[in-house]
């Protein structure tokens, strides 16, 4: 005969009162309220030690065994949160999550007496996600939370990988009833999990500006990553989808303009390539053509601080990392006014246009991750309303859904908690 699960709240009282996990302890006389450590794995300087009561209570539940399982702190920390959030007895008196030294929660029990007579804990304590008692901090921290974006395939250059073309799509639509998890049902799949699986396939939408005039637009799939090309000579052996940027002639009139877009366009060689490895996207060119980048706006790069960096030619650089995205995201739905960046721009064969219009740059190029889009547009309006919301992440592979933002905030709750930083 197996043992018995314990219940969480005489067990939890029971760590209280022994004191020997660090930042678990009563803040009361009365020994009414107690404060749990909350770091979260958005900070840079998290440790396996802050995830210790979590971690106590997923082996003494059953759900990790240190001898047999994987560690897996995501998955303690929001069954720990599900848990204590189906509790009528319990309330979250005060989120100091963001404290910058001591993030921490503190909870408090409601019901009189209850702290002494535990055998009245007599709801499930099942790992159901989604509880309305969660923090937008936490929604959105667990809504990228098992971010892992495509492996690094095998060959090509530092192994080119890129999720493919086309960024996580999606699709919200009435056409599909998606219910809401409620504390008494079996929470069913995850829709945006659908941004974790590799085999799915990101869409980028690509825009080229010869000297501040588009010449070129296309959103393409590519799961092994892309390759800005000059010429259809290009090295066919590369990683990447190779995306050959148009011949200037048919765009601009100025013959010396034309010209030197041509000689840019030819220094590319093997092209600039862009691939998600992890939660990062990463670049690297593969010609002689230098290349500068920056984070900005959609409607236009960022001239008046410079770029953040200039692409490499023997290594892969980073140029978009998914934790400062999540981060302003989460700050953003919490009432900040700057919203989170995530487009890239490129200036290709001539320096940063610092301080001068970007529109007199020979060559220009923005590189959006549809996905990030479609995420800052719902949480804009899930912030508005509660009716059911459509929305597309171009995924490969998606699906019409119907959420509201409560379900959208639920969903993104729990990715984010995973999201491995």
């Amino acid at each position: 005969m197996g043992t018995q699960k314990p219940r969480i709240l005489p067990w939890l009282i029971s760590q209280l009162d022994m004191g020997q996990l660090e930042g678990v302890a009563w803040v009361d006389a009365n020994r009414t309220r107690f404060r749990i450590p909350w770091k979260h794995r958005l900070r840079q300087d998290t440790q396996q030690e802050d995830f210790r009561i979590f971690q106590a209570w997923a082996e003494v539940s059953g759900a990790y065994n240190p001898e047999r399982d994987k560690p897996d702190p995501p998955t303690w920390k929001r069954n720990f949160r599900s848990a204590l959030n189906r509790k009528d007895v319990l309330r979250v008196a005060e989120d100091r999550s963001k404290d910058p030294l001591d993030p921490h929660k503190v909870y408090e029990f409601v019901t009189p007496g209850v702290r002494d007579f535990p055998e009245s804990d007599t709801s499930p304590d099942t790992n159901d996600r989604g509880s309305t008692s969660d923090t937008p901090a936490d929604i959105l921290e667990e809504l990228l939370g098992d971010m892992v974006l495509a492996s690094v395939p095998d060959g090509g250059p530092s192994g080119l990988a890129v999720a493919s073309e086309h960024p996580p799509q999606l699709l919200l639509s009435p056409s599909v009833d998606i219910i809401a998890p409620s504390p008494n049902q079996t929470p069913l799949e995850n829709p945006l999990r659908q941004l974790l699986v590799t085999e799915e396939g990101w869409e980028f939408e690509v825009t080229a500006f010869y000297r501040g005039r588009q010449v070129f637009q296309q959103a393409v799939f590519c799961p092994g990553g892309l390759r800005l090309v000059g010429s259809e000579a290009a090295n066919s052996t590369l990683s990447g989808q190779p995306m050959m940027l148009p011949d200037p002639g048919m765009a601009l009139t100025d013959k010396g303009a034309t010209s030197f877009v041509r000689r840019v366009l030819s220094s590319l060689g093997g092209g600039l390539a862009l691939w998600r490895a992890g939660q990062q996207l990463c670049a690297r060119r593969l010609g002689h053509c230098h290349t500068y980048w920056a984070v900005g706006e959609e409607l236009l790069p960022d001239g008046a601080h410079g770029p953040d960096g200039e692409v490499p030619k023997d290594w892969e650089g980073v140029v978009f990392n998914l934790g400062p995205f999540v981060a302003d995201l989460i700050a953003f739905i919490e009432g900040s006014r700057r919203s989170p960046r995530y487009t890239l721009w490129f200036c290709i064969g001539e320096s940063w246009p610092r301080d001068q219009p970007w529109t007199k740059k020979l060559v220009m190029v923005k590189v959006v991750p549809t996905c990030l889009r479609a995420l800052l547009d719902m949480a804009r309006v899930g912030g508005a309303s509660s009716l059911e919301t459509t929305m597309d992440l171009h995924i490969s592979n998606s699906h019409p859904l119907s959420l509201t933002s409560d379900q959208y905030k639920a969903y993104l709750q729990d990715l984010a908690e995973d999201m491995d930083f």
